[in-house]
């Protein structure tokens, strides 16, 4: 800690930041109201804002900090200006993130020339050994730096001064060296409060940054790891998860998440899961993200959304646990990775779950779809009642089955079956990337990438006419089930052609009732046979 005659000080450096306009006008007019009503108060811009602009990023979001006045305090005085001058004034909302701790933890949230700024007061925290609830007392600016995780976001814009303040002594060091660093010592760092672990690895992957040794081996520590269960809430270990899932570098970061031997406090499984888990399946769940990861870039990251590129990493980093169930409270086998996002990080990714599903089934029929040879032997193990159709068509059926039921995530599953059958596709078709791409122009022939977008061409009731039945019952299911089948076969069939092979397939009643309702000379419309 910087100290100067027993007293804290800090290095201020006249460091030039480029604003834009847009920020130039928001600080002007917060410098404003300062003036206006004297109110003998700093503010500062802290944190992510100033790291990001000094490493020449931009930056949308402005934590403001004010020292010893509440931001809803500074809020109401910017609307008592803004009616002064003739303005309109702004709502503002307050953030409470943890309402039974302290008022002093509150953000106030407004718009300042249609730009989002939040006001936090400096503060400083205590912990206690057992729980990650401080206590809180404001200001002053050099104890607010040395609660902050990294000395990489203590960092202060003086926004009166136009200079960078650094009261830790080392966050400019540390943000030039590319050193991750906490301002106090780790080890009391991460006992007060575990989630800074998290955010020490998340940034140190985002940045490409070197965490130092001591951080390394206090995240170790046995009583950090015992402190993950008993004093950070699922919900905020799950948000850090998704932050680096997200980002862009995962697989650095939840590699480090492993190497620290953290990867079962962060991922924890249900108790007496099925098969057992090696502990060492954390180094394989690691590899398979690692594969997925380079073979999503080869491929190309521009062919997936955000979502669709967090859904795919989650789905290869758990690929090795699929399989693994366990027994819920209600005696039901629920599945080993489905606890993980609800109960370990709570966050919601249940088609993750659906991948996870379907993979066999659309990983049996990758060889079919890189093959050249003749389809004679389309015959897979999870589709036994198929329609009777000529050979070459059943591999449009089991394929618009499947993307029917994955719909347009169905390039995710093919690279998540790709990473599954990683081996044995090397070894007998060449290498992955021939194979997304011979199996997506496979699909993109058949004309398959929107075939669940596919309207049937009789609805249950149609067919319940056809059959002269009561009531829908497993009959008009089959046949609902059928007639998906020969559409996916025959595209272009219309309803009379689906209507002549039901003939042929069904009972001679259905045949009569068919001859009954057809007007002589015409072919049938669907209005026809009601």
């Amino acid at each position: 800690m910087c100290k100067t005659n027993g007293t804290l000080s800090c290095i201020v450096v006249m460091r030039e930041i480029s604003l834009t306009d847009k920020e130039r006008q928001v600080f002007d007019r917060l410098i404003q109201v300062v003036d206006h009503f004297n109110l003998g108060i700093q503010l500062w811009v802290a944190g992510g804002w100033v790291r990001d602009k000094l490493l020449g990023k931009e930056c949308c979001d402005i934590d403001i900090s004010l020292d010893y006045m509440l931001g809803r305090d500074f809020c109401e005085k910017m609307n008592d200006y803004l009616i002064s001058t003739g303005e309109k004034t702004q709502k503002f909302e307050v953030i409470k993130c943890k309402p039974d701790q302290c008022k002093y933890v509150e953000t106030a949230r407004t718009r300042v020339f249609d730009v989002w700024v939040d006001f936090v007061n400096l503060r400083s925290e205590d912990y206690t050994e057992y729980i990650r609830i401080p206590t809180i007392e404001l200001g002053p600016e050099a104890r607010d730096a040395y609660r902050r995780d990294l000395t990489i976001n203590s960092l202060y814009y003086n926004i009166k001064t136009c200079s960078v303040e650094d009261f830790t002594g080392r966050g400019l060091d540390d943000l030039k060296t590319g050193k991750i660093v906490t301002p106090l010592p780790p080890i009391q760092m991460f006992l007060d409060d575990p989630l800074r672990v998290l955010r020490a690895i998340r940034f140190s992957a985002r940045f490409n940054f070197e965490m130092v040794k001591e951080l390394k081996v206090a995240a170790a520590d046995s009583n950090v790891k015992s402190a993950f269960s008993s004093k950070i809430s699922k919900e905020r270990i799950g948000h850090e998860i998704d932050h680096m899932v997200s980002g862009n570098q995962p697989v650095k970061a939840i590699t480090s998440i492993y190497e620290l031997g953290l990867f079962w406090n962060v991922f924890t499984l249900p108790p007496y899961v099925e098969p057992l888990v090696p502990k060492e399946y954390d180094r394989i769940c690691v590899a398979s993200m690692d594969v997925a990861w380079r073979l999503m870039h080869a491929v190309g990251v521009g062919t997936f959304s955000d979502e669709q590129r967090r859904l795919y990493l989650y789905g290869a980093l758990f690929l090795p646990l699929r399989k693994t169930v366990y027994l819920d409270n209600n005696n039901e086998i629920g599945s080993s990775v489905n606890h993980i996002f609800k109960n370990s990080l709570k966050v919601k990714v249940g088609n993750v779950i659906k991948l996870h599903d379907l993979l066999e089934n659309f990983s049996s029929l990758i060889p079919f779809m890189v093959s050249s040879e003749s389809m004679k032997h389309v015959e897979v193990e999870w589709k036994s009642d198929m329609i009777d159709v000529p050979v070459p068509l059943k591999l449009r059926i089991l394929l618009g089955l499947v993307l029917r039921e994955i719909k347009d995530l169905w390039r995710v599953t093919l690279m998540l079956s790709i990473v599954l059958m990683k081996d044995s596709l090397v070894e007998s078709v060449g290498n992955e990337i021939d194979v997304f791409r011979k199996a997506e122009e496979r699909i993109l022939k058949l004309g398959l990438e929107r075939v669940w977008e596919v309207k049937p061409l009789l609805g249950g009731r149609e067919i319940l006419q056809i059959l002269e039945l009561r009531d829908m019952g497993q009959r008009v299911g089959r046949w609902k089930k059928k007639l998906r089948q020969w559409q996916l076969a025959y595209p272009s069939g219309n309803v009379q052609e689906f209507i002549d092979w039901m003939m042929n397939d069904d009972a001679k009643k259905v045949e009569a009732l068919y001859n009954m309702k057809k007007p002589t000379g015409s072919t049938p419309c669907k209005s026809c046979i009601m």
